[in-house]
């Protein structure tokens, strides 16, 4: 990466695209057997990824392999639980809203509500592996690490 340009905010990049998804290189579908998804775009220091869900469509429990990031809800509404205390505590995001993430960061992300949502995710570096988890006893256990190029 260059010094002299500083890296750019996640969630302004996910603002960018989410301006006008008619203009996305990818045309947006929804899809009723599983959460449909498609990389908008992939830079030196980022990539960005679109996803859309229908009622009841969600994740499960996952980190995103060391990779920082921030995602913005384009349209609808949509449910981000993450961890704290052994349990998962509920944050509902409508649309404008969003959230940048740290490397760390470990959440399922779930569309509660009756309409169909779409988002705008962007993580640096790329991502490569996901690991996913189960709260057993009121602690995150790893329960099975997913790579890039075989699971999405």
């Amino acid at each position: 990466m260059n010094r002299d340009r500083p890296e750019p905010d996640l969630l302004a990049v996910a603002a960018r695209w989410a301006v006008e998804p008619a203009d996305w290189p990818v045309p947006l579908r929804f899809d009723p057997a599983e959460r449909w998804y498609a990389r908008l775009a992939a830079a030196a220091d980022h990539e960005v990824w679109a996803l859309s869900w229908l009622p009841g469509q969600g994740t499960d429990l996952h980190d995103h392999g060391g990779s920082a990031g921030a995602f913005l809800v384009v349209s609808g509404t949509l449910t981000e639980e993450t961890v704290s205390g052994g349990r998962l505590r509920p944050h509902r995001l409508a649309a404008g809203s969003g959230r940048r993430f740290g490397a760390r960061h470990v959440h399922q992300v779930t569309n509660r509500d009756a309409e169909p949502a779409v988002s705008v995710h962007v993580y640096r570096p790329a991502l490569r592996r996901m690991t996913r988890y189960t709260i057993t006893e009121g602690r995150l256990r790893a329960a099975d690490v997913a790579e890039a190029g075989v699971a999405w």
